[in-house]
């Protein structure tokens, strides 16, 4: 794998705003050839540096405004236990982000929901899919900064 410089950073900068911009109007915008742009947009996708481009999609128009973050502590260490769980989150589409922590919480899970209702529905299912020692619901009031997009600026 090589490593990328100022000029990938442009583009992968440019491309995590807007996917949808063509590979002239990105080689415009960083100074280069249709041809160069390509190139490294080939070699930046072959690469991994660009793992998949979506579209985002506004929750609250599509039904699901509620976000909730869940603790999730449990007394089973082993791999067993971790691939029964991984498999349960993972086959949950409420589940948008999953993360085994380092300190009280042993996993952290997002899950975006219609209601208070939904959340429960979920919680429920969650509860008799994998034995769990704690859970516990952070309702999100307001949703202050969203990004998707990486700082790929380099520091100075």
């Amino acid at each position: 794998m090589t490593q990328i410089d100022n000029i990938d950073r442009k583009l992968l900068a440019l491309l995590q705003h807007d996917a949808t911009l063509t590979v002239a109007e990105l080689g415009e915008r960083i100074g280069l050839s249709t041809t160069p742009c390509w190139k490294r947009l080939k070699r930046l996708d072959d690469e991994g540096y660009i793992e998949r481009r979506v579209a985002l999609v506004n929750r609250a128009k599509v039904g699901l405004p509620v976000t909730v973050f869940v603790s999730i502590r449990t007394n089973s260490h082993d791999e067993a236990w971790l691939a029964e769980f991984a498999a349960a989150v993972s086959g949950f589409p409420e589940v948008v982000e999953v993360y085994r922590m380092s300190g009280e919480v042993d996993y952290l899970l997002k899950v975006v929901t219609s209601d208070i209702g939904g959340y429960d529905r979920f919680y429920k299912r969650l509860i008799r899919a994998v034995k769990l020692t704690d859970v516990s619901s952070a309702f999100a009031m307001e949703q202050i900064k969203s990004s998707t997009e990486l700082p790929l600026q380099q520091e100075s």
